[in-house]
């Protein structure tokens, strides 16, 4: 099949470019023929919160990536859909996680599917956002409104989109592994890469730093004095996308700042396996979620975590068997840090991690998106009930 990828990916930073170059490499294995085209432009700098939005890795081997695409620019939006109609994949497959991209989205999609051919289908992140803005619901409806199928990555995104959008062919298909970051490092090894003592155990809060992810309920929690008579520290390892101040006045609060060891920066795709490889528990105290490609580092590195049942987090880490499921609150985060330490947890839920990792493959994750499609080309799902387009699998 032909397929165009259309979404952050090489040399584009985070979660959402990986995924992308990720989910490429996949469909090319196994045999299709894959475009990805990324942004020349995904953010105004006014608009972007990092650092940077660019990696400097190389680029991932053995798929195509062109980068062709204006965010903010409608006249770019229009020759980018024209583009796309002419090339005429059997799917257009996009990646949409905030409304500010459902004008451009919504437009290319549109032109696109005009040519009676492709079949859009949508990878969704979320369909409400964490951090609402005016204009969200419009916007994401006018992209909603533009696509055929859709994937969702949690139950919570599913019930999202249904309010938005019904009678659409929705799969339910869980966020695969992130398993593109090298093989774990030895614990002692790591370590000393990072500089750490290796007499102290470590949690580890990864991914870059935004109010809805909780970092200041994990420090409230951490600062309970039952944690400090035991030779535990908490590692911070991520870009602030927003004022770093207040956490860090919390940490000096507490009196925290030989506790908590800040990596406050973007955390490059090579010494990711040294912070997982490190740490012995994993925490997303998160205040709202839909998922999480942290979670499916974590699995990755057979790591046990401790998330907040919010969203769709419950629904990828099963409580007492891969970590913990507690409410957004510090205590709870606190007697969940207890129990792991005090009742040696890590070999059982080791074990737990390693038998459930074996759902999130990424063979499952294609085999959805062409699952959807084909429910796509059902003559009473199809454009104006014209069945099956040309080169289509149905």
């Amino acid at each position: 099949m032909k397929i165009i990828s259309l979404g952050p990916a090489h040399p584009y930073r985070g979660g959402l470019a990986t995924f992308s170059d990720r989910l490429a490499q996949q469909f090319s294995a196994e045999g299709h023929e894959v475009k990805v085209f990324t942004f020349s432009l995904q953010y105004p700098k006014l608009l972007f919160p990092g650092k940077s939005q660019y990696t400097d890795g190389p680029p991932p081997p053995g798929i195509n990536i062109n980068r062709k695409l204006n965010s903010i620019n409608p006249f770019n939006w229009i020759l980018t859909g024209l583009l796309i109609k002419r090339e005429k994949p059997d799917i257009l497959l996009i990646r949409f996680w905030l409304p500010f991209m459902g004008p451009c989205f919504g437009t290319i999609a549109r032109i696109a599917k005009s040519n009676r051919h492709t079949s859009v289908i949508c990878i969704f992140d979320n369909v409400i956002p964490h951090e609402k803005r005016p204009g969200d619901t419009i916007l994401t409806k006018y992209f909603t409104n533009s696509i055929d199928g859709a994937i969702a990555m949690s139950e919570t995104v599913r019930n999202d989109l249904n309010i938005i959008r019904r009678n659409l062919p929705v799969k339910l298909s869980p966020h695969p592994l992130f398993d593109n970051y090298g093989l774990p490092v030895d614990r002692a090894e790591a370590l000393k890469k990072l500089n750490l003592d290796a007499d102290y155990s470590y949690l580890l809060f990864f991914g870059f730093i935004r109010a809805y992810k909780g970092l200041d309920l994990l420090i409230e929690a951490f600062s309970d004095n039952r944690l400090r008579n035991r030779k535990l520290k908490l590692i911070v390892a991520g870009e602030f996308y927003e004022d770093d101040t207040p956490y860090k006045d919390l940490i000096k609060k507490h009196n925290l700042e030989n506790e908590i060891i800040l990596f406050d920066h973007f955390i490059k795709d090579n010494e990711v396996p040294l912070f997982f490889s490190a740490s012995d528990l994993v925490i997303q105290p998160y205040k709202t979620a839909t998922q999480s490609g942290v979670t499916q580092i974590a699995f990755y590195f057979e790591k046990p975590m401790l998330v907040t049942n919010v969203g769709g987090l419950k629904e990828i880490v099963p409580d007492g068997k891969c970590g913990y499921v507690v409410k957004p609150e510090p205590e709870f985060i606190t007697e969940a840090m207890i129990d792991f330490f005090e009742n040696n947890r890590m070999k059982q839920f080791t074990e737990g991690v390693k038998k459930e990792k074996e759902k999130f493959s990424w063979d499952k994750m294609t085999a959805s998106i062409l699952e959807v499609y084909d429910r796509c080309l059902s003559p009473t799902l199809r454009r104006g009930g014209a069945g099956s387009p040309p080169g289509g699998r149905g």
